[in-house]
């Protein structure tokens, strides 16, 4: 985002904006609020955000013990569904093996 402020920053201030919008919008507690943003974070791997989140959570009056039900909660969600699209992908593994299917990457 750093970039993006010096050399784009209407885009950044539109950011700010939209998170003043939610904070006004908003139809769910702050403790939720931080629970979703902290998952989100999760996966999407963002440290800034995860320290973010969990700090957050903690002033909105979250335990850790919650915080590690979340993070339990997004690694096994993440599991499935990475293992379903694997599975999906790996569907036709016997014409793979065959030599039938390819990845359609340049060679």
């Amino acid at each position: 985002m750093r970039m993006l402020a010096e050399f784009f920053p209407e885009f950044s201030q539109n950011l700010d904006e939209i998170d003043e919008l939610y904070k006004e919008k908003r139809f769910i507690d702050e403790k939720t609020y931080q629970f979703i943003c902290f998952a989100l974070s999760i996966k999407a791997r963002s440290k800034p955000c995860v320290l973010k989140h969990f700090q957050g959570a903690l002033d909105a009056g979250a335990t850790v013990e919650e915080l590690s039900y979340i993070l339990a909660l997004v690694m096994r969600e993440a599991a499935g569904a990475d293992d379903c699209w694997t599975h999906d992908v790996l569907g036709n593994w016997k014409e793979i093996l065959k030599g039938n299917v390819g990845c359609g990457c340049p060679t």
